[in-house]
């Protein structure tokens, strides 16, 4: 209640002054009975402490959202007292609200009419990409290999824009269930086997056949190309193994993915998550987008994972990412 009292202490003082100011006058026009000014200021305060226990009573609630500002949007709508001024702010407040809820609903409208669009526009563009891949499949020239890589990059981009507008609906697009980390791996190399070629870096997979994760395959899949696509590119010409590997921890499944490559200065190291970071490398490489850990990040915290960075310039940089293992017995 210290804001009930720090509005209510010039209201004090201009009503002692008067008080004092009506004493002195009666005592200037020679009004000497001092009971009878005691009973004059004691009934003249006791109106003065009624109103106040009054105004105490009816905007309690008022102060007290004063005092400690809602945390929630339905928590600033609440009823405030019966008072004229409580019930004048409650009705400003629900005409925000209202306001609020309407803006919020047309920006939703545009985002979800962006994202529809965004999704139509990839995938019209993975099939001439795919139309173009298939004609040169079996031309051996070199210029169309050049061709090739150019092209991988284009489905990459376009993979990781789908992706990255589908953080938005992650809610309804993810199963958790059993994932068998080999196959999963496997898959993901084979993807990107044309990027290790051309690269001339050379995958070394460490799984166990039977460890298996709590986890989502295609969002999984998605963020360990995102770190295979990484090590590979900050490795080539400085590296020539990329490990991918995994071992149990207690109730966790810890999966690494180590490359040999540049490494990461330490300035930067906090920052590899940020979204559009690109950081030392990004700018001496000119391919980086910033969006690729970023999103990892993003994944495995909606999926329930933890991951971790550990890097050191010209010694290569290790991922890890933490996740709940399945019972194998359930495979």
């Amino acid at each position: 209640m210290k804001l009930f009292w720090r509005e209510h202490v010039p209201l004090i003082l201009v009503y002692a002054g008067q008080l004092l100011l009506t004493i002195l006058v009666c005592r200037l026009a020679g009004f000497t009975d001092d009971s009878a000014l005691a009973y004059i200021a004691l009934l003249s305060l006791s109106l003065l402490a009624f109103y106040m226990l009054y105004r105490c009573g009816t905007h309690a609630r008022l102060y007290r959202m004063l005092a400690r500002p809602p945390k929630t949007l339905d928590e600033s709508i609440m009823q405030l007292g019966h008072a004229p001024l409580p019930e004048a702010l409650e009705r400003l407040m629900q005409t925000q609200y209202r306001l609020y809820q309407n803006d919020i609903g047309r920006y939703r409208k545009k985002l979800d009419d962006q994202l529809t669009f965004i999704h139509q526009w990839v995938h019209q563009m993975k099939t001439p990409l795919s139309v173009v891949h298939l004609a040169i499949q079996e031309e051996n020239d070199p210029v169309f290999d050049s061709i090739r890589e150019e092209l991988d990059r284009m489905k990459k981009g376009l993979e990781t824009v789908l992706y990255a507008a589908r953080l938005e609906a992650f809610e309804q697009d993810f199963v958790v269930e059993p994932v068998k980390l080999r196959s999963l791996v496997g898959k993901v190399v084979s993807e990107h086997k044309n990027l290790f070629i051309r690269s001339s870096v050379y995958p070394e997979v460490q799984l166990d056949e039977r460890l298996a994760v709590m986890s989502d395959d295609k969002w999984l899949a998605f963020a360990l190309g995102q770190l295979v696509t990484n090590a590979v590119r900050y490795s080539a010409g400085h590296g020539r193994r990329i490990t991918i590997a995994a071992y149990l921890h207690g109730n966790r499944t810890c999966l690494e993915v180590r490359d040999e490559g540049v490494g990461i200065p330490q300035h930067d190291i906090k920052r590899v998550f940020d979204p559009y970071f690109t950081g030392e490398n990004g700018r001496r490489y000119g391919e980086s987008t910033g969006m690729g850990l970023y999103l990892v990040k993003e994944i495995c915290t909606r999926l329930d994972h933890r991951v971790e960075l550990e890097s050191e310039p010209d010694q290569g940089t290790t991922v890890r990412i933490w996740m709940r293992t399945a019972h194998l017995t359930t495979l």
